[in-house]
Parts: C-alpha cells; structure tokens; sequence
C-alpha cells in the first residue's frame, strides 16, 4: 500500500504520562501505516523541560510559527509535589500558557458528537463551541508569600517617568498576592477571532466576563469586543442572520444549561479552560472534545483539551490493564493532518483525516469503547476495550474505509 507524501513537517511536541503512551499507539497504529509521517519533533515531557530549562517549549512555539500547523500531547503543569517527584530545578509554568502566549490565538473547543453518548443536559441537541482566549491573565501571573504585616501595591512607571499607584491590601499578617495582565492588542486579536469563527461557522456568539465587579479589567475586554463589533462585523452579523451578545459569566453558565447549543461562548483565559471541561464532561468525556489554538497570523495548534491521565499512568506503570479514551488525540493528529492538507493543496491527507475520524467514531457507534463511555453509554451490552484495543479497533475499521 503506497503511503500518503506530505511536502511540509507538522511540529510535534510530544507529552507526558499516559497521554505519552497513547501518543506513539495512534502514530504506529494509525497513522504511520497510511501517511509518509513528517514532524519536527520535540519533547515537551516534564524531564526534558526541565533538562533544556523550558527552552523546548519556547522552541516548539517558534517553530509553530515558522511552520503554520502543529500537533501537541498532553503535558504537566507543575505543582509542588510535581517538583518533587520529577525533583525538578524549578515549578515550570504550564508549557500551553507559554505556547500561546507566543503565538496570541484563540482556542476554540467543540464537544466530540456520537451515537449512543447522550449529553447530560438533556435539552442540547448540537454541540457548543468554547472560544477560549489563549493569553495571559493567571496563566501569565506573577505570585508572592506575603511573610507578615505590611502592604502590597500595584505599581505603573511609564517610559516617560510617570506612575500610576494603587494599594492591593493592608496585612495585618501573612497572606497571599497575585499580579495578572492582558494587552489591548491580544484582547482585540481575541475579538476579531470570535467574530470571523462565527461568521465561518454560521453559529451565534456569546461572550461573558465579570465587568461588574472587575470594573477595569473586565470592562476592557467588554468594551473591545464592542467596539470590534460595532466597527467591523454587526452589519456582516446581521447579513448572516447571527447575532453577538454580551452578558456576565454567571448569567452565561445559567443561560447555558437551558440553550439548546449550537452556538459560540467566548471566555478570557481561565474561565474557558473552567467552561471547556464543563461542557466536555457534560457532553460526555473530557476525551470527547477538540481543541485547536487559531493565531491571528494563521497559525494553527492542535491538542486535546484534557490532561496526561495521571491515575491511569501509574496502573500503566504498574503493569495494570488501563482503558485510556484516546479519541481527543485521535482527533488532534486528524485537525493537524487535515489543515496541513489544506494548506499544502493535499486532497489525500484531508480525505484520511475525514476517514479515521469516521473510523473512531463508527468503533463507538458498534458498541467498542472505553470505560469511560461504557459506563454512560445509551447503547446496549458496550465492549469496554482496553487503551491498545480500542486503537487496535479503530486502525481495523480504518484498513477497510482508507
């Protein structure tokens, strides 16, 4: 069987923990079978972040960039008892704030839909679309221990010697305090992403911050998007048929359980990572969900939206039989190998990505799937395959159809 050629490598950045494992199953199994695979590797694992003192990451960025499409594996963002247990120079930030802070995209984050795995929600009928804003605020912060009494400010010095003071707390003891930060620029890329996805995808966009108690930081984001829309997209929204409203986080998360889907919610940073995981569970699995980071400059990285499956990793380690849903990564390589496609003018590789997520979804839909599924499954009798058998299946169905 002559193996699909590609012209210009992905970027691989490669994982940690059971994510690894799943990671080198779905190239052998899935996809070096079929496609003359070419990547420029990196090892973004924990061991070698901190080998290289995180200039990998900073590296598998650059090369992103100079690339246009890359694939991601799962990775650790350490905690102090990662430090401890990787015995690590440092507590490393996580590899995706990193990531895209340089690259300033957006992530946009879908439910993976299939028969017989039946939203919690029972009113959603079509998948909802996270549209995550991929840079700064927590993810980019700066922390202290305050050790004991005294006073923490916020302070601006400008280039041309001004400053801007405001006091953040009076301790009376010791006591936390945390820095965070956004740029105008990066908010309006943001914007402007949401807005053309929407126009793309013919769905509704909501966005929702907490403008309302923060009254500067927030507000920013809210005004931004107001005035991109107002500026540029709301005759083009209206043309569509569309429409583009703002509300509070809190009024978001309840209007949302009783939509029916089928729109975009745009959240900052943190509370996309929040809401993504919610809408993913709620659908079904955190493995049921798509991720890819969209840069202003069209470029694209693709990942699942879950971590590395720790608890599963050590059973792995253990000798221990594991049922690992790898379908979120399935679909990571299959978005990278699609847009490659596209961009490169290679129909074969779009037409394969298409056939190994058919291949995936139609092992669901016979009844073969991981625990996690098994387990909600509206289906009857479900086969629950372990990690390798339910990849091993997949590449089955794929020999027919590829």
């Amino acid at each position: 069987m002559t193996r699909i050629a590609m012209k210009t490598p992905l970027v691989e950045m490669d994982g940690d923990e059971m994510t690894r494992i799943i990671w080198q199953l779905i190239k052998d199994e899935l996809i070096v079978p079929f496609v003359d695979l070419k990547t420029e590797y990196y090892d973004l694992g924990l061991a070698n972040r901190d080998a290289t003192d995180d200039q990998v990451t900073i590296d598998s960025a650059e090369a992103t960039k100079r690339l246009g499409v890359a694939v991601k594996c799962a990775t650790i963002t350490p905690n102090a008892a990662r430090v401890e247990e990787y015995g690590l120079k440092q507590m490393w930030k996580s590899p995706n704030g990193t990531i895209r802070a340089m690259l300033d995209g957006t992530c946009f984050r879908a439910p993976i839909c299939v028969a017989g795995i039946q939203p919690v929600v029972r009113n959603w009928e079509r998948p909802i679309t996270i549209a995550r804003h991929a840079y700064g605020d927590v993810y980019k912060n700066v922390e202290i221990r305050v050790p004991g009494p005294g006073k923490v400010e916020l302070v601006y010095t400008g280039d041309d010697g001004s400053e801007i003071r405001e006091l953040v707390h009076e301790y009376t003891g010791a006591g936390v305090a945390q820095g965070t930060h956004n740029l105008d620029a990066s908010i309006m890329s943001f914007a402007h992403s949401c807005f053309k996805f929407a126009l793309d995808t013919g769905q509704d966009l909501w966005f929702s911050t907490k403008d309302t108690i923060s009254k500067t930081y927030d507000h920013r984001f809210k005004d931004i998007f107001a005035e991109v829309f107002e500026a540029e997209y709301a005759a083009r929204f209206e043309k569509a048929g569309i429409e583009y409203f703002y509300t509070l986080i809190d009024d978001a998360v309840a209007r949302v359980m009783k939509a029916k889907g089928g729109f975009i919610w745009a959240c900052k940073n943190y509370d996309g990572d929040v809401m993504s995981d919610m809408i993913s569970s709620a659908f079904g699995s955190l493995a049921m969900m798509t991720s890819v980071l969209v840069s202003p400059t069209g470029v694209y990285e693709y990942e699942a939206a879950h971590g590395t499956v720790q608890r599963h990793y050590y059973k792995h380690l253990a000798g221990e039989s594991t049922s690992t849903n790898s379908v979120a990564t399935i679909f990571a390589w299959t978005g990278a190998l699609r847009k490659r496609g596209e961009l490169d003018g290679i129909d074969e590789l779009v037409s394969f990505a298409g056939k190994l997520e058919r291949a995936t979804l139609a092992t669901i839909e016979a009844g073969e799937m991981t625990g996690d599924l098994a387990r909600i499954t509206t289906l009857p009798n479900p086969h629950t395959l372990t990690t390798e058998d339910f990849i091993k299946a997949v590449a089955g169905r794929l020999a027919q159809v590829a």
